[in-house]
């Protein structure tokens, strides 16, 4: 990886672009510094200190301890990936937007993004006024009225608008996904918070050094785990029929298909995490009475709750198949290979070369997921075990979006530098 990095640092064009994206990061670590006015930050702080273990607490590490301060990042980028997750499900419910995707080009291309800044934004409001109904009912508020309402609310939209385009930008002019690179730097920045938390811990006697020794070597695993996984795959066997062209002979190569087993990378664990926040922003815009049902029902969605880590998993595996469907077509590489004269051994061309291509991408995708969701498990079964290590064991599913987007961004730099460095056939 390193190595990587210096390779494309003497590569003016990369050099660019990954001070571009430098630059953009820094902009965004700036803005998570910015608190929004009429909000007592110092009561804010206290107030996450007590909910560090429940889903707020997971949602402020992904903005980067935004939300905790209150600054003008703290919507950070649930509100994008969320209005990602509802244009994409609605792509396949809905054939309209399934055409113009199919069909559309770089003009449908364009209004799937437009549509999906418009959702995303939309989003962006609603989280802000029920975080902003959140901290008014929690007396966190410097001044109330509707000025100070309207200004809060509008400039966490506006930060999460900003955020998008941001991300956009990064993905255009600088290096990675922009999104999932905005994702990473929030997540490093606790990084160091997560660390004295732990030292603190062992420090005053809350946890045993074996426990914070056990924490360590989970996290270890997980990278381990996750750089083995990225480059594991299932190569199925392609052979091309020999066809005679005038005097020359073509085909008869054998090559293969590649199959990922985390084909998807990091988006389940990402998805899924932003999609089980939208129960807290229902709850911080519905104010529920405490001990009553709402509250109850709530309840179940705090980052210890059983029914939380279970349907939390469920969601997992969904989007990692759902991902799976969106980026492999049996049917079509089925024809494809038809029409190139290639095919499986042992299998016939057409329907049972498909059939073969999806049940090996089934198998492959249901290790993919139970990878997934064992390591992003692992960790909150640590928290709600024992409730002192909830900050820290949030920290699992960080570390594996953290090594994913790490990974995936030095696998882009090193498609950019082959593309560059590659002779041909000329030499």
């Amino acid at each position: 990886m390193i190595e990587t990095l210096r390779n494309a640092w003497h590569v003016p064009e990369l050099k660019k672009r990954i001070v571009y994206t430098m630059f953009v990061l820094v902009l965004f670590r700036l803005g998570s510094s910015i608190p929004v006015p009429f909000i007592d930050t110092a009561l804010l702080s206290q107030y996450f200190d007590s909910v560090s273990g429940t889903m707020l607490g997971y949602m402020n590490v992904f903005s980067g301890g935004g939300l905790s301060n209150a600054t003008i990042f703290a919507m950070s980028v649930t509100p994008y990936i969320n209005a990602s997750i509802i244009i994409q499900l609605l792509t396949v419910a809905i054939p309209a937007l399934e055409r113009l995707v199919r069909d559309g080009g770089e003009e449908g291309k364009q209004k799937m993004t437009m549509i999906t800044r418009i959702v995303g934004v939309l989003l962006g409001l609603l989280q802000g006024y029920s975080y902003y109904v959140l901290l008014r009912s929690q007396n966190l508020l410097a001044e109330t009225g509707f000025w100070p309402g309207f200004v809060i609310v509008m400039t966490f939209t506006a930060g999460a608008a900003l955020i998008m385009w941001m991300g956009e930008c990064i993905t255009e002019k600088g290096i990675g996904n922009g999104i999932s690179i905005i994702l990473f730097a929030g997540i490093v920045s606790r990084g160091p918070a997560m660390v004295q938390t732990l030292y603190e811990l062992v420090a005053n006697g809350g946890v045993s050094i074996i426990v914070a020794l056990l924490v360590v070597v989970v996290a270890l695993a997980i990278v381990t785990f996750v750089v083995f996984t990225n480059n594991a795959e299932r190569r199925i066997p392609i052979q091309y029929a020999k066809r005679q062209v005038g005097r020359r002979m073509y085909g008869g190569q054998s090559t293969h298909l590649p199959i990922k087993v985390s084909a998807s990378g990091v988006m389940p664990i990402i998805f899924a995490a932003s999609i089980m926040s939208l129960p807290s922003t229902i709850k911080m815009l519905a104010n529920p009475k405490a001990g009553g049902f709402a509250e109850s029902f709530f309840n179940l969605f705090e980052a210890r709750s059983p029914f939380y880590i279970l349907l939390y998993l469920l969601l997992i595996f969904m989007f990692a198949y759902f991902y799976a469907a969106i980026q492999f077509n049996p049917v079509e590489i089925a024809n494809n290979l038809k029409k190139n004269g290639g095919f499986i051994p042992g299998f016939r061309p057409g329907r049972p070369t498909s059939e073969f291509i999806s049940k090996a991408l089934n198998k492959i995708t249901f290790m993919g997921a139970l990878f997934l969701a064992i390591v992003a498990a692992v960790p909150m079964l640590i928290g709600a075990i024992n409730s002192s290590l909830s900050s820290v064991a949030l920290g699992g599913t960080s570390v594996l979006i953290v090594v994913g987007v790490a990974l995936e961004t030095v696998r882009q730099l090193e498609s950019q530098l082959m593309m560059r460095n590659y002779k041909g056939f000329l030499e």
